[in-house]
């Protein structure tokens, strides 16, 4: 595995970290009452999509560098 598929899969996982963050979030608001989606999920959101990209574009490098030894 290159070590852009790496960061790539590491970043997927991130990624799903900060989806579950997400949907916890707004679980809590919807506990409190909240009729709004919290600030707080608007933030986390837009650094899950970050990291999608960044998992994507790292997906697109072509000769993407090769581990050391692989």
């Amino acid at each position: 595995m290159s070590r852009c598929e790496d960061l790539a899969s590491r970043l997927d996982e991130i990624g799903e970290e900060l989806d579950d963050l997400s949907l916890s979030l707004l679980h809590e608001a919807a506990g409190r009452g909240a009729r709004q989606r919290p600030d707080a999920d608007r933030t986390v959101t837009q650094a899950r999509r970050a990291v999608e990209k960044a998992a994507t574009l790292l997906r697109r490098v072509e000769g993407a560098d090769p581990e050391p030894g692989g």
